[in-house]
């Protein structure tokens, strides 16, 4: 009876072992299937990482060997022209400022090859609502301003706007030539304004040359062909000569000057002595119409409009050292023929 208990509890437990096999070999399949699945999506996104890494590091190097040349050459074009003195926009509304600075000529900053340009920028932009021309000169070649101020005149036919002369520190000869030209001519309280007239200042170095015993024989087609020549006497066919070109000149001046400010200029005054007058008295004279400066005429005349400078700006270093060059060239040649300049 003890054998026969014994033995019934392990009969039923073996179809029990037989039942469980499958379902454990399932959940160990499933088991096996989610690690590979868990396997390959970590390889994917290490292989994924590997790639962006890899091509991260291509997009760099690209930058470094191609982008890098093109970033320092824009950037070194960018500081090229600030210092030759070329600015971008204007963006917005503005006035522009068109400078007259220094002396007025050919190898100038303030010439007619480095002036017109500008107004013709100034007048044809849609965002410029008026051109200031801030001057601050003490004159110098008529032509030179003739050229300026018929620019001026020409492209304010095309392109109607304000246009006011501001004279700051001086505005005298031919750069108050070109003043007359604009529509106002704003002047400060310690500006000095005027000079009209003409002068010719040649040298006489005859009789510096005569104590060396050095003589230059001139041979020319006419008897005043060379009368500017500083290493001959001065005759008094020259001397007449020279004082009727002045003369002349100064007459055209002094009727400019008389057609731009006709019944303003004050009565019974010569404004053609070839003096210079201080900002209020010359408004006094009628040669100005208000007292100011360029800040303060600007903000209460366009109200919200900033004053845009289109230069011209002292040049780079190499191009201010050419300038010079220029300018002592000039120099010596004036030392030998002398041009008629405008005071």
């Amino acid at each position: 009876m003890q054998s026969d208990s014994q033995s019934h509890p392990t009969t039923p437990q073996q179809p029990l072992a037989a039942e469980s096999t499958p379902t454990n070999v399932l959940l160990e399949m499933l088991r096996e299937l989610r690690g590979q699945r868990d396997a390959f999506r970590e390889s994917e996104r290490l292989a994924s990482n590997e790639r962006k890494a890899e091509r991260r590091w291509r997009i760099a190097f690209q930058f470094m060997v191609f982008g890098m040349p093109v970033l320092f050459g824009v950037l070194y074009l960018v500081f090229f022209l600030s210092t030759t003195g070329f600015k971008f926009g204007p963006f917005g509304n503005v006035v522009g400022v068109v400078r007259i600075e220094g002396a007025i000529g050919a190898n100038e900053r303030a010439s007619a090859e480095a002036i017109v340009p500008l107004l013709e920028k100034a007048f044809t932009n849609e965002k410029v609502k008026a051109v200031v021309l801030s001057i601050d000169s003490p004159g110098g070649a008529p032509v030179e301003s003739e050229r300026i101020y018929t620019a001026i005149k020409t492209l304010k036919q095309k392109h109607p706007k304000p246009v006011v002369a501001v004279i700051n520190n001086i505005g005298a000869s031919a750069a108050y030539l070109i003043a007359l030209h604009a529509d106002k001519i704003i002047v400060g309280k310690y500006s000095l304004v005027g000079s009209i007239g003409a002068i010719i200042a040649p040298w006489q170095l005859d009789r510096a040359i005569a104590k060396v015993d050095v003589t230059q024989k001139v041979y020319a087609s006419g008897k005043l062909k060379a009368f500017l020549n500083p290493f001959t006497p001065v005759t008094p066919e020259v001397d007449a000569k020279a004082q009727q070109l002045v003369d002349q000149l100064g007459g055209a001046f002094l009727q400019e000057v008389r057609e731009k400010r006709g019944a303003r200029l004050k009565k019974d005054v010569n404004v053609a002595t070839g003096e210079v007058w201080p900002g209020p008295e010359a408004k006094a004279l009628g040669l100005a119409d208000e007292v100011g400066t360029i800040d303060e005429y600007v903000s209460t005349s366009w109200s919200g409009l900033k004053p845009y400078d289109f230069g011209p700006t002292p040049q780079s270093l190499q191009v201010f050292g050419r300038a010079m060059e220029d300018a002592l060239v000039g120099a010596v040649q004036r030392l030998t023929v002398q041009t008629p300049v405008v005071r």
